[in-house]
């Protein structure tokens, strides 16, 4: 099976100026690596996929009409959302949950299987999503890229409040609209950076978002809104809203360098 799964970037009719990425899209692992060591009920929770964001992200594609590209393998695998010297790039421990086939998957002990894991898996998500940047701005398009997860609604014990959320880093382009928007709907609890941090060093959309200067976001939902195929079709609606109105403003279409707050960081250290 192909580690990428691509929707309508061969497709001359669809609307280049967004495109929509979901990094945790899937829970497969190829038969041979015999669910790494783990049985079925570790393999169906969040530790190895963002439960329902592939349906929502597959639906805002569908009402943009615009390319989709998502993963398909499961982050236990290799997290195509962690920057290559991330530590948890090949997980060992996710969620109370030890990992057994990655103990050894580093550059460490295992680098024959961590290097296998990037060129089988990694590198091809990466470069799918930078040939949907290509096509895009060979017709002329600065695209405006929206990243699709999800977040359980209890986290240690602790129930998360949050709807849903938008995860950003310097470029606040797109999270100034979300924001905006979210905050005229009633009953909504929109989270802002929170339950987790948009400037995770070296992640997917710095990758390509950031170092490209190019309007981006993550957005979050909680898994218990997305649980069924209505609570899809409304959150999806609500993204599409947003990107729609995106794509009327002038600044969206703009190619500008934020930076990162982790460039300051770097900065720092020399």
């Amino acid at each position: 099976m192909s580690p990428v799964l691509t929707h309508r970037l061969d497709d001359k009719n669809c609307d280049r100026q967004f495109l929509i990425i979901c990094d945790h899209a899937s829970n497969y692992i190829p038969p041979e690596l015999a669910g790494l060591g783990l049985p079925q009920d570790q393999l169906v929770r969040h530790i190895a996929y963002d439960i329902g964001a592939l349906n929502v992200a597959s639906l805002i594609a569908e009402g943009l009409n615009c390319p989709l590209v998502a993963s398909q393998f499961s982050r236990l695998l290799i997290d195509p959302n962690r920057g290559l010297d991330d530590p948890t790039l090949v997980v060992k421990l996710s969620d109370g949950t030890i990992i057994p086939a990655n103990r050894k998957v580093d550059p460490f002990n295992d680098k024959v299987a961590w290097q296998a894991r990037i060129d089988d898996y990694y590198k091809p998500y990466n470069f799918a999503v930078k040939q949907a940047i290509a096509s895009a701005e060979a017709a002329g398009h600065v695209p405006i890229i929206l990243s699709v997860h999800s977040f359980t609604p209890h986290w240690r014990g602790q129930k998360r409040p949050w709807h849903a959320a938008v995860l950003w880093d310097k470029d606040d382009r797109l999270r100034d609209l979300m924001v905006d928007y979210m905050a005229r709907q009633p009953d909504i609890c929109f989270g802002d950076n929170a339950p987790y941090s948009g400037q995770l060093k070296n992640d997917c959309l710095y990758r390509h978002g950031t170092k490209n200067g190019l309007p981006h976001a993550l957005v979050e939902l909680r898994q218990d809104e997305i649980s069924d195929a209505a609570g899809q079709a409304h959150w999806a609606a609500h993204m599409v809203a947003i990107m729609k109105h995106a794509k009327n403003i002038d600044e969206m279409r703009e190619i500008r360098h934020f930076g990162s707050v982790n460039d300051a960081e770097e900065t720092a250290k020399i």
